[in-house]
Protein backbone atom coordinates (compact mmCIF):
# COMPACT_ATOMS: atom_id res chain seq x y z
CA UNK A 1 0.00 0.00 0.00
CA UNK A 2 2.85 2.36 0.86
CA UNK A 3 4.67 1.30 -2.46
CA UNK A 4 1.41 2.70 -4.16
CA UNK A 5 1.39 5.75 -2.58
CA UNK A 6 4.71 6.35 -2.96
CA UNK A 7 4.59 5.78 -6.97
CA UNK A 8 1.49 7.76 -6.91
CA UNK A 9 3.72 10.71 -5.57
CA UNK A 10 6.18 10.61 -8.55
CA UNK A 11 3.71 10.76 -10.67
CA UNK A 12 2.09 14.10 -9.55
CA UNK A 13 5.76 15.47 -9.06
CA UNK A 14 6.74 14.37 -12.65
CA UNK A 15 3.68 16.60 -13.85
CA UNK A 16 4.26 20.47 -14.27
CA UNK A 17 2.73 22.53 -12.27
CA UNK A 18 -0.25 23.97 -13.63
CA UNK A 19 -0.36 28.24 -12.94
CA UNK A 20 -3.07 29.32 -10.27
CA UNK A 21 -3.16 32.74 -11.41
CA UNK A 22 -6.72 33.63 -12.35
CA UNK A 23 -8.08 37.10 -11.09
CA UNK A 24 -10.50 35.00 -8.30
CA UNK A 25 -8.01 33.09 -6.79
CA UNK A 26 -5.77 36.38 -6.93
CA UNK A 27 -8.34 38.38 -5.60
CA UNK A 28 -8.88 35.76 -2.66
CA UNK A 29 -5.19 35.44 -1.93
CA UNK A 30 -5.14 39.39 -1.53
CA UNK A 31 -7.75 39.31 0.79
CA UNK A 32 -6.90 36.37 3.28
CA UNK A 33 -3.31 38.39 3.24
CA UNK A 34 -4.88 41.92 4.46
CA UNK A 35 -7.68 40.09 6.90
CA UNK A 36 -4.74 38.40 8.19
CA UNK A 37 -2.51 40.90 8.53
CA UNK A 38 -5.67 43.02 10.28
CA UNK A 39 -6.35 40.01 12.35
CA UNK A 40 -3.10 40.61 13.75
CA UNK A 41 -2.86 44.15 14.10
CA UNK A 42 -6.02 44.71 15.87
CA UNK A 43 -4.95 41.79 18.74
CA UNK A 44 -1.81 43.67 19.29
CA UNK A 45 -3.96 47.06 19.63
CA UNK A 46 -5.99 45.62 22.10
CA UNK A 47 -3.05 43.84 23.85
CA UNK A 48 -1.58 47.03 24.28
CA UNK A 49 -4.42 48.96 25.54
CA UNK A 50 -5.22 46.18 28.33
CA UNK A 51 -1.39 46.57 29.12
CA UNK A 52 -1.49 42.43 28.20
CA UNK A 53 -3.30 41.42 30.75
CA UNK A 54 -4.63 37.80 31.23
CA UNK A 55 -4.65 34.46 31.98
CA UNK A 56 -1.60 32.42 31.37
CA UNK A 57 -3.79 30.42 28.64
CA UNK A 58 -5.06 33.58 26.98
CA UNK A 59 -1.71 34.35 26.91
CA UNK A 60 -0.59 31.64 24.96
CA UNK A 61 -3.47 31.12 22.46
CA UNK A 62 -2.82 35.16 21.70
CA UNK A 63 0.56 34.41 21.24
CA UNK A 64 0.08 31.15 19.00
CA UNK A 65 -2.93 32.57 17.09
CA UNK A 66 -0.87 35.40 16.24
CA UNK A 67 1.70 32.67 15.15
CA UNK A 68 -0.46 30.56 12.82
CA UNK A 69 -1.95 34.37 11.08
CA UNK A 70 1.88 35.54 10.85
CA UNK A 71 3.14 31.80 9.50
CA UNK A 72 -0.36 31.76 6.83
CA UNK A 73 0.25 35.48 5.26
CA UNK A 74 4.09 34.60 4.77
CA UNK A 75 2.72 31.16 2.99
CA UNK A 76 0.10 33.15 0.95
CA UNK A 77 2.95 35.91 -0.12
CA UNK A 78 5.59 33.50 -0.91
CA UNK A 79 3.05 31.45 -2.92
CA UNK A 80 1.87 34.39 -5.01
CA UNK A 81 5.65 34.75 -5.69
CA UNK A 82 5.70 31.33 -7.17
CA UNK A 83 2.59 31.51 -9.33
CA UNK A 84 3.25 35.58 -10.86
CA UNK A 85 3.46 35.58 -14.67
CA UNK A 86 7.14 35.65 -15.13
Amino acid sequence: MLHLFQAEQQKQNLLPMKNDSSPLTDLLRSLAIAGNIFFVLWILYNGINENFEGTNLEKISYVLLMGLLTVNAFLLISSRKKTAPK
